[in-house]
């Protein structure tokens, strides 16, 4: 059976387990000598090493099988959807998906589609918070560029973004890998912030509103606006709707 925690946190969670879990277990042992004072104490450290464990919690999620859809990289808060004149991994102008990740929401970034990693670049940087308006351009930071498959248009980008918390981003997937849609491909320890680039004006629309909070791999950030033109001249203009599970 599938252990849900992410392997990438292993290190941190023997810290916690040593550290919070061992401080547990003196506290359980001297309340059980009799010590009953003790057993608050014990319940503190019980509750501070399991949050830390669910720091790196890696739930199994369903993609939805749609070929014109982006899917969320992260769960978290969307705060921004921002028009970009031009973002150089795109060679023209985008439009990008912010999402803050809190110390609450699970930390394993996925692929938004299925496709070819075409690059991953890390940069070195500071440490703002995630919801600072600089810190997806002075923090530290790791860039996916992935060319998706048909019926997409690419390169779409992912963006890894440290954040107050965070001093460590993981990344799982390297150039001329293929991933499929809500793949793993990487987590950011603790607090941090995810981007999601697309390209061009006119080839995505964005159906997630700033304040959604969003589920990795599940909920649906965009779509080719192809297809929500096609379906709004069938008559289904519902079916051009996203929401967050």
């Amino acid at each position: 059976m599938r252990i849900p925690l992410a392997p990438a946190g292993l290190r941190e969670m023997l810290v916690l387990t040593l550290i919070f879990g061992g401080a547990a277990a003196v506290f359980v042992g001297l309340g059980l000598a009799g010590s009953t004072w003790t057993w608050p104490f014990a319940a503190l450290f019980i509750v501070a090493w399991l949050g830390g464990l669910a720091f790196f919690r890696d739930p199994e999620r369903r993609t939805p099988r749609d070929a014109n859809i982006m899917v969320s990289p992260a769960d978290g808060k969307v705060t921004e959807t921002t028009m970009l004149d031009n973002y150089p991994e795109l060679g023209g102008p985008g439009v990008r998906i912010g999402i803050f990740l809190s110390v609450f929401d699970v930390h394993i970034n996925r692929s938004p589609c299925a496709g070819t990693i075409r690059s991953v670049t890390y940069k070195p940087g500071k440490f703002l918070d995630a919801r600072h308006g600089d810190c997806g351009r002075l923090n530290e930071a790791n860039t996916i560029v992935i060319d998706p498959d048909l019926p997409h248009t690419g390169p779409v980008v992912v963006r890894q973004v440290a954040g107050l918390i965070a001093r460590r981003i993981v990344c799982d997937v390297k150039p001329g890998d293929h991933v499929t849609a809500g793949q793993r491909i990487g987590l950011i320890k603790f607090g941090s912030r995810t981007e999601l680039i697309l390209p061009g004006r006119d080839l995505y629309q964005p159906v997630v509103a700033i304040g959604t909070h969003v589920n990795g791999a599940r909920s649906i950030l965009a779509r080719r606006l192809e297809s929500v033109t096609a379906a709004i001249s069938a008559g289904d203009p519902n079916h051009a709707q996203a929401r967050a599970e």
